[in-house]
């Protein structure tokens, strides 16, 4: 049986779920750069991500985080929560890096004060500008309550995967979130959603400060399906088969 094809992203392709109020999540090789001026196909990438957003949700619903995950069905699938997403991406900065750097003047690579929270309008055509918490309210794309739950997810999330990350050796520099409202029974509350990856964390190894993420395909430093196999591995999430399951890519319908 041919599902419904819901939504298609830059890296995933969200399917209508087997059971109301939930869809099929499918990580795709694709890759994307510069608000989709670059393109390419990192190979595997979608088995990978599909892997280390798993463990990530997981852990992260195991500290009380809510997230629509509700599990991995195969190599390249994942059952979600059907929620209504917030056009906000919350990007939290630990070290200087990328966009930040630049902006400020920053030497890249020195670390922060503390943590620093933006927020970025998802949209593609504009190149997902940078918003304030003021434009966010005046144009009503989400309101005081939800930001502020968000950034009280999006530090507490922070945290904790500092130290898992630190844990097997990798900084986490910056990362992007998003966040959806999900609806029961007449309540509504703000669940995390999209996943955590490579494609979506800046992360540099502890002692060579060597970038393990989409910045290495960004940059066109070369070996980017190693450094996602890699991440994989530290994190123990690694295909039992290794990559002759990652390069076997099939399309479930």
């Amino acid at each position: 049986m041919r599902r419904r094809r819901i939504y298609e992203g830059k890296a995933k392709v969200l399917f209508e779920g087997p059971q109301p109020g939930t869809l099929v999540q499918y990580f795709k090789d694709d890759a994307t750069a510069f608000n989709n001026k670059k393109r390419g196909t990192i190979t595997g990438k979608g088995v990978l991500n599909n892997r280390i957003s798993e463990h990530l949700m997981l852990r992260l619903a195991e500290i009380g985080i809510p997230t629509h995950f509700v599990r991995r069905l195969n190599m390249r699938e994942q059952l979600v929560r059907e929620v209504e997403i917030i056009q906000i991406e919350v990007v939290i900065r630990n070290i200087a890096a990328g966009s930040i750097a630049k902006r400020l003047g920053l030497e890249e690579g020195i670390q922060l004060p503390r943590p620093i929270v933006e927020y970025y309008l998802k949209n593609d055509d504009l190149g997902d500008p940078m918003v304030t918490e003021e434009h966010i309210t005046a144009f009503n794309w989400a309101n005081t309550q939800d930001l502020d739950d968000m950034l009280q997810l999006a530090l507490r999330i922070n945290d904790f995967l500092l130290g898992l990350f630190l844990g097997v050796g990798l900084k986490l520099v910056d990362f992007k979130l998003e966040f959806g409202r999900l609806w029961e029974d007449d309540e509504m509350r703000i669940v995390l959603a999209d996943e955590i990856s490579p494609d979506t964390c800046r992360l540099w190894d502890v002692k060579t400060n060597e970038r393990m993420d989409k910045d290495r395909f960004r940059q066109d430093l070369g070996g980017v399906e190693e450094a996602y196999q890699e991440v994989a591995r530290r994190l123990g999430v690694l295909p039992e088969n290794g990559l002759a399951e990652v390069t076997r890519p099939k399309l479930v319908q």
